[in-house]
């Protein structure tokens, strides 16, 4: 079955906001050490800064989420690159991902879920991408190591 997706890890969306969830889609952003141009965050005691400079989750996840019933979508929690490709549950603090020719990231937490996103939750549990709860679930925070432009398709290697 040809479902449309490059057959690598790859950048399926880039998302930006001027504060807020969800984030929309965009074809391209420069990712620089403060984050994602185009890209604000409304509490910066928990979002952005150095080390939450990006926010990172899985498409695969999403699709998962999608089938339990929760009418989330690429974007909704608030991520700034929604990967395809990636076996999720090995993305972990300490490890390094280019992305596309130029970016490259390296994680440095995982992301504690918000209260702004339980309308994207059945019953909003939104607790359900909490990686206290949920092992394996959660969006990351990354630092850019190396900036540059994302665009989709932008193929994604963890290092």
């Amino acid at each position: 079955m040809n479902t449309g997706q490059p057959p690598y890890p790859h950048v399926h969306q880039i998302n930006v906001s001027d504060g807020g969830v969800p984030k929309r889609p965009v074809l391209e952003a420069r990712v620089t050490e403060k984050g994602a141009e185009g890209d604000r965050q409304g509490n910066l005691n928990v979002h952005g800064g150095p080390d939450r400079a990006v926010c990172l989750f899985s498409l695969g996840l999403l699709e998962r989420l999608q089938d339990e019933g929760h009418p989330i979508d690429a974007g909704s929690s608030g991520e700034n690159l929604t990967i395809a490709g990636v076996e999720w549950n090995l993305i972990r603090p300490g490890m390094r991902l280019s992305v596309g020719p130029e970016v490259l990231l390296e994680v440095k937490s995982y992301t504690a879920p918000c209260h702004k996103n339980a309308r994207w939750f059945r019953d909003e549990d939104y607790q359900r991408i909490s990686q206290k709860k949920n092992p394996g679930w959660s969006r990351v925070y990354a630092k850019v190591l190396r900036e540059g432009v994302v665009r989709p398709g932008d193929v994604v290697e963890v290092k």
